[in-house]
């Protein structure tokens, strides 16, 4: 009989007599007392059968924890296992100058990738020829150039060949502006979206014909701030909107055998995130204000904020590994995530954080602003 069965028949038995038990001890305790209410004998029958119940939800519930450990280490255990062979492999990274993209182009071409680095300036392309070996070619990159993404895309396919793109990371990023909102002009939200939206579109839409050829990885990075306006300005818009392209993609491609992973960094010291140029393009913008604005945000707002932004390094994460570790896990993995968060303050803060109810959002991040001079001055 299979162990199931035997356990339930086991079960159904026990209750049987427990039953019996129940009913014989009710008529022996009737002829030693006087006849009790109907309703006493139905408690003290509810009462057994819960001692049964409870004894058996016991033993329910170790089979249930178990099984969720097991469960645990089987999860953890998949996610370690590897693709077979990466040195036929070609991965194409965007924004390669500084930051994540020259950091994972320098450490995948290590490891073996035929890697394929996309750089804006020729300067960031000579550098980074310098410090890999000669498989990993550049190519000059404008992601807000439609006709050079769509030559840079002819040219990637006469390189892999038959072979296909194993992988797609888009990378290349801009924070623009990071103020206030009544501070901003249309224009000022126009370059992150462009760059970090659009850009990271038409790389992928250029791009997929070959990914799906290989039934490769699509590695979107984009932010914890696709997961909270932790600022004003366009960075933030641009990423949630990251967020919404690369879930719909993912679903797309499930089809296709194709992987589409996001990569949300916290906050890490690059050159984009760069607190001197933040202060100067505030103080750019504060020239231009109106003095009814400049009256309501008092002239050392941007000092007080720049007091808040000291008080605040703690949080910021200094070596960059973290980000490309999980662009590797995502490259080679046999069952990659959909999400990663890199960098403990994602982990830790922003991640949850996300999670919880807007009232609390609010009034955590809002502590982290600078108090206004006069909001009433309108």
């Amino acid at each position: 009989m299979p162990e199931g069965k035997g356990h339930c028949a086991c079960s159904i038995t026990s209750l049987t007599l427990l039953v019996s038990l129940t009913r014989v001890t009710l008529d022996i305790l009737q002829e030693l007392d006087p006849p009790q209410p109907a309703h006493w004998r139905h408690h003290l029958l509810l009462y057994k059968k819960g001692v049964y119940l409870s004894h058996t939800g016991g033993k329910m519930l170790f089979w249930v924890l178990g099984l969720l450990i097991l469960c645990g280490f089987l999860w953890t255990r998949k996610g370690k296992l590897k693709i077979e062979d990466i040195t036929d492999k070609y991965i194409f990274i965007t924004g390669c100058d500084s930051g994540f993209g020259n950091l994972a182009a320098r450490t995948f071409d290590k490891k073996g990738f035929h890697v394929i680095a996309a750089c804006l300036t020729e300067s960031g392309s000579t550098a980074l020829k310098a410090e890999t070996s000669e498989r990993l070619c550049t190519v000059l990159l404008d992601v807000t150039d439609p006709e050079n993404v769509k030559r840079t895309a002819q040219w990637v396919k006469n390189q892999v060949g038959e072979k296909g793109l194993w992988g797609l990371i888009n990378n290349a990023g801009v924070p623009g502006v990071l103020a206030p909102t009544d501070w901003l002009t249309l224009e000022d939200y126009r370059e992150p979206i462009e760059v970090n939206l659009f850009g990271l579109i038409s790389v992928t839409l250029n791009m997929l014909p070959l990914v799906k050829k290989a039934q490769g990885r699509v590695i979107n990075v984009s932010s914890v701030g696709g997961r909270l306006a932790i600022v004003g300005g366009g960075y933030t818009p641009s990423k949630y909107a990251v967020e919404g392209f690369n879930d719909s993609l993912r679903r797309d491609m499930k089809a296709f055998g194709v992987h589409v992973s996001c990569i949300e960094p916290g906050l890490f010291k690059t050159n984009l995130a760069d607190p001197v140029k933040v202060i100067e393009k505030k103080l750019a913008i504060w020239e231009q204000l109106s003095p009814d604005i400049k009256q309501q945000y008092g002239e050392g707002y941007i000092e007080k904020s720049l007091d808040k932004l000291k008080g605040n390094k703690s949080y910021v994460n200094m070596d960059l590994s973290p980000v490309v570790e999980c662009m590797d896990h995502a490259l080679t993995s046999l069952f990659p995530k959909t999400h990663y968060a890199a960098g403990k303050d994602a982990k830790i803060f922003w991640i949850p954080l996300s999670h919880m109810p807007a009232v609390l959002q609010d009034f955590l991040l809002l502590k982290q602003k600078a108090e206004l001079a006069n909001p009433k001055a309108v």
